[in-house]
């Protein structure tokens, strides 16, 4: 699929969908529950349900609803699955796959697509050894395909978080365990994710300890209890239409958007406005109005998804703008910083690439043909990027933006946006 994009400034009121990252937690915290939960206003996209698909794996049964999914956990009580769980294109869903089956006494494997097929959970591997589990991956290459066996016992690992997903694993699995983990952590990036995780365990009512993100201490032997929980709406999918009505001075009230909630993306807000966006946040919505933008020197260390939009908000800024501190977003679906570089680049950005982030420079950005790399955020950002270019642009793979967005398009044009596919 192609989507064609012409110059347009967006203006409206629109629903973000739900936070993927929210509803991938809740499905495997509903799975660790003995007993039933319920999750209100969940994401319903494709790595969603690649992560429902896993969790019935696991023993769960899950029935699917509009606005309301309802999952009968079984606790400690978890099956070996009868086959190989695929996880598609969902790397959340993979990493926290593999806390859960570190709790199995017998042999889980993982796959996925093509790009999850080329990421790597080598130090996710180690910690789950560390512990007294068997992982491995069959290439012997840290990827998936990936063999898991547990259970992980009581112990200490050390853990290079180069993504929080590691970290999180981590910390899910280890309440039920059979004794208490020692987490060490010498290396964290996307601190805010991690928050995420431990504010679900502080409403699940799990003991745990945690000195300043550099060490955390969970006792084993605990039990989740069931929830009934309402799923935010996503930051992170909200930063595409700030973006889009920043650079086109055009002005969207963005509902179901909790300031309040731990999501990270929600920095974008702020840098935004920083930049000379005009910012109104309520209880539950955020208005952006675009103006004349500035660059800046920005640190996205704990937000590596706000990378491609704000590429394309940093073309449209006068002066320079500096993305840094960000080397993981070449561990994303695609490397981001060399995919945008490149992309942005084919229709007249003036931008360079660092090894741990992007510099761009005020560019008029005109017309062409660019690849997605069916890498969903980097087919929306450049979307977002084509209102601002005269004579147009066409981005192939766009059959990508499914996976946590299928609504993109639709929500686009809601706003004024020429856009279409084909």
């Amino acid at each position: 699929m192609k989507y064609i994009v012409k110059a347009s400034q967006i203006k409206g009121e629109i629903d973000i969908p739900a936070s993927k990252s929210h509803t991938i937690r809740a499905l495997a915290f509903a799975l660790l529950c003995r007993g039933e939960s319920i999750i209100e206003h969940p994401l319903d996209s494709l790595d969603t349900r690649s992560c429902a698909e896993m969790i019935e794996k696991f023993g769960a049964k899950v029935n699917v609803e509009r606005n309301l999914w309802q999952v009968k956990g079984v606790g400690k009580d978890l099956p070996v699955p009868d086959d190989i769980i695929d996880v598609g294109n969902s790397g959340t869903s993979l990493y926290i796959g593999m806390g859960i089956a570190s709790l199995i006494n017998g042999y889980t494997i993982f796959t996925g697509d093509h790009q999850i097929r080329n990421r790597s959970a080598e130090g996710l591997l180690k910690s789950i050894n560390d512990l007294g589990g068997e992982a491995f991956s069959s290439g012997n290459n840290g990827k998936p395909p990936l063999v898991i066996k547990g259970p992980v016992k009581e112990g200490v690992t050390s853990i290079e978080a180069v993504t929080s997903q590691y970290l999180t694993s981590l910390l899910i699995a280890a309440p039920m365990s059979g004794g208490n983990i020692r987490i060490r952590v010498p290396l964290l990036n996307e601190k805010p994710y991690v928050a995420m995780t431990l504010r679900w365990l502080d409403k699940l009512g799990i003991e745990y300890r945690n000195t300043d993100y550099k060490e955390f201490y969970i006792k084993g032997n605990q039990n989740y209890r069931p929830f009934k929980e309402y799923i935010p709406a996503d930051f992170s999918s909200a930063a595409f239409f700030m973006v889009a009505a920043a650079i086109t001075g055009g002005e969207v009230n963005l509902k179901g958007l909790d300031f309040n909630d731990s999501q990270g993306d929600k920095e974008v807000v702020k840098i935004l406005e920083k930049m000379g966006a005009s910012v109104e946040i309520g209880k539950r919505n955020i208005k952006i109005k675009g103006g004349k933008l500035r660059g800046g020197t920005f640190d996205l260390n704990a937000i590596p998804d706000a990378l491609p939009a704000l590429s394309v908000a940093a073309a449209c800024a006068e002066g320079e703008t500096r993305l840094i501190n960000v080397p993981q977003a070449r561990l994303k679906e695609t490397d981001r910083i060399s995919v945008m570089s490149m992309e942005l680049s084919r229709i007249g950005a003036d931008i360079e690439e660092l090894e741990h982030g992007l510099v761009v420079r005020k560019s008029t950005l005109k017309g062409g043909v660019l690849n997605g790399h069916g890498d969903h955020r980097v087919v929306m950002a450049l979307s977002v990027a084509g209102l601002c270019c005269e004579d147009g642009i066409e981005i192939d793979t766009a059959e990508s933006v499914a996976v946590t967005f299928p609504d993109f398009i639709d929500l686009m044009r809601k706003t004024g946006a020429d856009i279409e596919k084909k």
